[in-house]
């Protein structure tokens, strides 16, 4: 009985019969005594060879019946090849067509952006798009990775929350029954609740972002992880942030270096990523962007366009801390030394692909979280719960939130998140 087995595990049945399935790739015929079949199965690619005289006559006879992405079973010997697909093809016997793909509508030939959107379902088995969801796949896995051995305890938050996070107006609402609710924009609200209660705590999940915008930076439904600890002030979140990316990036290195290398990405770009990274007061920044940026005003946000200016002086990821108080979210604490500074930070990545991490220091005063959630025209009856956690042992404490899509565009290389997700929500667009 010969063994089923995956294309990864090879290497280790090198000469043995093995039995393969998967999905036709590519075929072609040198002539008719020598046909080649490229088989994918998920875990990667294998040519199979069928030579006359070596395998089973109908092979070669029924080989015209192969076509792109049928499913089929294929039998053969396991042989080294250095110039093979990961290392290793199949001297193959025959095969058994177990479903046909007929008139399959993605072909090598260029197709446009919105027609592989459309036929999203098909496009992820590309190579590029295969190889771009193993690295968010192991992004995702470093991330959890990095905080489970620091004994952090995943506290997930709801996804249906009773008042907003970021802002009311990108909230989508939905009738929960006699009442109102709102898809998730954070877990952080909620993750500052574990935290009093676990002292290290992250989330992990989905949020959501009603904005009616088209840039490459953005998707209405993003994953989302974020820890939150008490007793740590805006440094120690910087110093975690840090040590949290450098430990995303060089796994992603280590352990996806033959889909980075599909991707055509680079790595010498992000091999530089570990360690210490710059840190910029706001003001510092501010004034960067105002030399090259003539339309910015000092005490704004910062577009796309201002945090490529500031990232690109330095080949690593760097801080921009304590923006203006009044350009930040009700939450973040003021500085002590300054009402109108916020301690709070983001983390620009390099290459222009701006901001993959924004945190900061909690408002941990009962007295003055009331006072700005009035100012910032919020119920205070919507976070009576929220409150509480400031009159039962407040305690200093901070968090940050990076958002999975951003960080898998930079690691690969690539200009757009909507190939970051498998299926993504863009303004627009909810299918497939």
């Amino acid at each position: 009985m010969k063994e089923r087995v995956y294309i990864s595990d090879l290497k280790n049945h090198v000469g043995k019969e093995v039995v393969l399935n998967g999905w036709v790739y590519n075929v072609r015929a040198s002539s008719k005594k020598i046909k080649f079949l490229i088989l994918r199965d998920g875990t990667g690619m294998c040519q199979c060879i069928y030579f006359k005289g070596e395998c089973d006559e109908s092979a070669l006879e029924n080989f015209g019946e192969l076509s792109q992405e049928s499913a089929v079973r294929v039998w053969g010997k396991v042989k080294e090849e250095p110039r093979s697909p990961g290392g290793f093809e199949l001297s193959a016997d025959k095969f058994e067509i177990l479903a046909k793909s007929n008139d399959y509508p993605i072909t090598p030939k260029e197709h446009g952006t919105d027609f592989l959107m459309n036929h999203r379902h098909l496009w992820l088995r590309s190579k590029r798009q295969h190889a771009i969801l193993r690295v968010r796949s192991e992004i995702v896995r470093a991330s959890r990775e990095f905080f489970d051995k620091r004994n952090f305890t995943l506290c997930d938050a709801p996804i249906l929350t009773p008042n907003a996070c970021e802002g009311t107006s990108t909230l989508f609402e939905t009738e929960y029954f006699d009442g109102t609710a709102y898809l998730s924009q954070s877990g952080q609200l909620y993750s500052e609740a574990t935290a009093m209660a676990h002292g290290k705590t992250y989330c992990f999940g989905p949020t959501f972002r009603a904005e009616k915008s088209k840039t490459r930076r953005h998707l209405l439904e993003f994953w989302m992880i974020e820890p939150e600890v008490a007793f740590n002030d805006l440094n120690d979140n910087m110093e975690l942030a840090e040590e949290f990316v450098s430990h995303v990036v060089q796994s992603a290195i280590k352990n996806c270096a033959e889909e980075l290398q599909t991707l055509e990405r680079d790595i010498s770009k992000l091999e530089n990523v570990k360690g210490k990274f710059p840190r910029l007061h706001y003001k510092e920044a501010a004034e960067m962007i105002a030399k090259e940026n003539d339309k910015f005003v000092k005490g704004d946000d910062f577009g796309a366009t201002d945090e490529t200016i500031v990232s690109s002086k330095f080949d690593k990821p760097l801080f921009v801390y304590n923006y203006p108080t009044k350009i930040k979210a009700f939450y973040m604490k003021e500085d002590p030394t300054n009402p109108e500074e916020s301690l709070s930070c983001d983390l620009l990545a390099t290459e222009g692909y701006g901001e993959l991490i924004g945190g900061g220091q909690r408002e941990d005063s009962y007295e003055r979280l009331l006072t700005k959630i009035k100012e910032h025209d919020l119920n205070p009856e919507d976070f009576d719960w929220y409150l509480d956690l400031r009159k039962y042992g407040t305690v200093p404490h901070s968090g940050f939130g990076m958002g999975i899509e951003r960080c898998v565009a930079w690691v690969c290389g690539i200009p757009h998140v909507r190939e970051t997700i498998p299926f993504p929500r863009l303004y627009g667009r909810n299918r497939p």
